[in-house]
């Protein structure tokens, strides 16, 4: 095996022609990284999502937050876009938790628009800086009318959330569990799974197991097709970031061009980890 064909130069083969920029950034947790433009700022589009859960389970250790506690949806708070609250109308009452849930699980940017409320924007903003996210910023709520801009972030930052989470070190063990199961239901992992043999990810017809699963958090937006999280796999685990911008095409549909090689991309890696039985290099 020619030894200097490393996995960047591979990831750079792969998006010779991808009319875009994608940045990467992968952690085996056993102390090997692959990193493609790491430091690069991205918008986050609704990656900004998972910082915000980490802030809600900050503060509700410290008792500045109630995860029981009910919230209503005000009209202020309406925001087009992803999502089921837009079905409920206006003075829906949900808890806190489930609010947060359906911030991920479905994207929800209603839901989004009243945590962010909850916590309040520079709240949020200052425990993100206090956990160790020192490039990630949330600039407005979801307002697509008034704002150009919702949040941003590096490769780094986000995989170190997530790196954070898989070893339960992210605002505690139990706060972590919860996120993890929760990012667990994310819907929309088309970037990182498109790829991936259907029947690791899927065993009800078998009733065994999931061999593969993923905890994850996308987000996209003009400007960025992103997505990001955790890859189980029988060996163990490891976080992937993909970010992508400077593409061509706004318009968000799966076989976009920054899903299509950002899932060739996760796909080498898959099979890099699997390869090196739970890493990403022999050595």
């Amino acid at each position: 095996m020619d030894k200097n064909m490393t996995l960047e130069k591979r990831i750079a083969a792969e998006l010779y022609c991808y009319q875009g920029k994608m940045s990467v950034f992968v952690d085996d947790l056993q102390g090997h990284t692959v990193e493609v433009g790491a430091d690069e700022e991205f918008e986050t589009a609704s990656t900004i999502k998972a910082f915000i859960l980490a802030t809600l389970y900050l503060q509700a250790q410290r008792g500045k937050a109630d995860l029981a506690e009910e919230i209503t949806y005000e009209q202020s708070q309406f925001v087009d876009g992803s999502g089921m609250l837009r079905a409920l109308g206006v003075g829906a009452k949900l808890k806190v938790k489930d609010t947060a849930t359906m911030m991920i699980i479905c994207s929800d940017n209603i839901a989004t628009n009243m945590i962010i409320d909850y916590l309040g924007l520079d709240t949020i903003n200052a425990c993100i800086r206090e956990l160790g996210f020192a490039h990630t910023v949330l600039h407005n709520p979801l307002h697509f009318d008034r704002y150009r801009r919702l949040g941003t972030t590096t490769p780094r930052d986000y995989a170190a959330l997530f790196a954070r989470i898989a070893k339960g070190e992210l605002v505690s063990r139990e706060a972590s569990a919860e996120m993890l199961a929760i990012l667990r239901q994310q819907h929309y992992n088309t970037m990182l799974t498109h790829d991936f043999p259907q029947y690791y990810l899927d065993c009800e017809e078998t009733g065994a197991p999931e061999l593969i699963w993923v905890a994850s958090k996308s987000g996209s937006m003009n400007a960025c097709r992103n997505d990001g999280g955790i890859v189980h796999t029988p060996y163990g685990e490891y976080v992937i970031v993909l970010m992508n911008k400077d593409f061509h095409d706004i318009i968000e549909y799966n076989e976009h061009p920054a899903m299509v090689y950002g899932a060739r991309v996760s796909r080498m890696i898959l099979d890099q980890v699997l390869a090196c039985e739970g890493r990403l290099s022999l050595s």
